[in-house]
């Protein structure tokens, strides 16, 4: 069932970007989560009224899958409408924090009434999720340029000043433009509005043209295996820990949440140093690079007591949820609006899909593949992580080049940081 709902996943993003780019993000958003929220009750309603077929929970699988879509591409061309590139890696970071916030409350949630009624883990949720739509629908600004217009929209009756003596008609302007003027005892004349019409608005950009950006088809790539690897912990952490550390499975649910506590701080040091050094790709790859070994190291130190567990699982959020949150974020955020594009802003949605779409393909196969290999012993599935971190360094290595030849030839200053 898990893979079910990964597969949708992975398969919807692409399409999902695609419509999110050509329809208004809050209202496709606010249904998004609607839906999700629907789905999600109706899998926890198959405990409530006693449902034991496998076809009624793949289906609830597959369209919660697909409707949850709608929501990373949604979110993040709104936040790289509002945040420019010199501390969007900060920003991003920070706000990333949300994922693994849900990631933690999700397992206590379940673990609570795992063993009373599962059902209520859905459930809830779902309610959740449903409300936060409508909240979503309520106050979600999705541009700057949406306050500016309901500014200027809210006027307010006022004077209006008419030749030297300062005679009054029953016309209303716009408060900033009261503001403006002299008091009553000061007249000036009117001066005549000039009005400038805007270009006409450049047409969403397509899929290929997408794929076509530099840096998208490596960093989807390097996602596929980065998220494969947070996903295995995701889903298989707290059975492992059941198994290794002989937890029930509330405790084990609770200690799994540390994976994502690293994660936060993973991602928000990776954000910070990114934008520091204005190097996304060489702070993946180094991120990376360190996270092989103390995935192994994981896999030694957890069988030593509780202690050790704690201290790994910290360390392997952030070297392994680090690299994951950058890439989704400010580096998706920053291919987005790539010079390339020659100021066409219409393309966040599009390569944030393809980004994450690949990845969610290896967020289907991590699991999977754990799955078969956990039958020959866990080492198995840690050789198996580590090759996925390998690969992902690998992919990242022209990117990485490019950024350490442009860093000697030319320094960076704060002023292009911005500008970029």
């Amino acid at each position: 069932m898990d893979y079910s709902f990964l597969c949708a996943y992975a398969v919807g993003m692409y399409l999902s970007g695609i419509i999110g780019e050509r329809v208004p993000i809050r209202l496709y958003l606010t249904v998004g989560m609607l839906f999700s929220g629907l789905f999600t009750c109706l899998f926890g309603l198959g405990y409530v009224y006693n449902i034991h077929n496998m076809g009624f929970y793949i289906f609830v699988q597959v369209a919660n899958g697909l409707v949850q879509t709608t929501g990373w591409p949604s979110v993040v061309t709104c936040i790289g409408n509002w945040f420019g590139k010199g501390r969007r890696g900060l920003v991003m970071g920070l706000w990333n924090s949300h994922t693994s916030v849900g990631n933690i409350l999700g397992s206590l949630i379940a673990g609570y009434w795992v063993s009373s009624n599962w059902g209520l883990s859905f459930i809830v949720p779902g309610l959740i999720i449903a409300i936060m739509g409508v909240v979503c629908f309520l106050f979600l600004i999705e541009h700057p340029n949406d306050l500016k217009v309901t500014y200027a929209q809210n006027t307010v009756p006022a004077k209006s000043w008419n030749g030297i003596h300062g005679h009054t008609d029953n016309k209303s302007q716009s408060y900033d433009t009261e503001l403006l003027m002299p008091r009553d005892s000061v007249c000036v004349a009117k001066q005549p509005l000039v009005v400038v019409k805007r270009e006409s608005e450049p047409s969403a950009i397509s899929f290929m043209g997408a794929l076509r950006i530099p840096g998208v088809i490596e960093f989807s790539l390097c996602l596929l295996f980065a998220k494969l690897v947070s996903y295995t912990f995701l889903f298989w952490l707290p059975l492992y820990i059941t198994r290794t550390a002989h937890l029930d499975a509330k405790k084990a649910g609770d200690l799994s949440t540390l994976f994502d506590v690293g994660g936060i701080v993973g991602g928000i040091l990776a954000g910070v140093i990114s934008d520091k050094l204005a190097m996304r790709a060489t702070t993946c790859a180094v991120m990376l690079l360190l996270a092989a070994p103390t995935l192994y190291g994981f896999s030694m130190i957890s069988e030593f007591g509780l202690g050790p567990t704690i201290g790994m699982l910290l360390v392997c959020g952030g070297l392994v949820n680090g690299p994951y949150s950058l890439i989704t974020t400010a580096v998706s955020a920053d291919l987005g609006t790539h010079k390339s594009l020659k100021g066409n802003a219409r393309a966040l949605s599009t390569v944030t899909a393809i980004i994450d779409g690949t990845g969610s393909v290896g967020a289907a196969l991590g699991p999977l593949l754990a799955g078969l290999l956990s039958a020959g012993g866990w080492n198995q599935v840690f050789y198996m992580l580590m090759t996925a971190d390998f690969l992902a360094l690998c992919l990242l290595l022209r990117l990485v080049s490019k950024e350490l030849t442009s860093s000697q030839s030319r320094p960076i200053s704060a002023v292009e940081l911005k500008e970029h």
